[in-house]
């Protein structure tokens, strides 16, 4: 059992950055998949980034080159940098653990653990 909390989240201008957590507790983050998925009302959950076992690290097109996703193995945690923020980057957002297997790494559907959510809004 994988116990996430997000926070972070909040209210920035376009340009600017956050940096999101993802706290872990119940198995060390070292051992496990992780990912950040973000959903806006009315639609479905969507992959933003994902980190495997081994550190290397998967990206939305969407977000490629402005958010960098790692963990830090000393306090359980996983972080979301987001920079360059935009409008369309408003949701919430929610950090995730084990996927079932690789092929389901970019899939909500993939995952059984979560946390609660963190809401980013990007005002214009």
């Amino acid at each position: 059992q994988v116990q996430l909390v997000e926070s972070g989240g909040g209210l920035v201008q376009t340009g600017n950055s956050l940096r999101l957590s993802c706290a872990a507790s119940g198995r060390p983050v070292r051992r496990s998949d992780m990912a950040w998925f973000r959903q806006v009302p009315g639609k479905e959950r969507v992959f933003v980034a994902a980190i495997d076992w081994s550190d290397s690290t998967y990206y939305a097109d969407s977000v490629k080159g402005r958010f960098t996703i790692s963990r830090d193995n000393a306090k359980n945690m996983m972080y979301l940098q987001m920079n360059s923020l935009k409008p369309d980057d408003t949701a919430v957002y929610y950090c995730a653990a084990d996927p079932r297997s690789i092929a389901y790494r970019y899939l909500a559907s993939g995952y059984d653990y979560w946390g609660q959510g963190t809401q980013v809004t990007v005002s214009s």
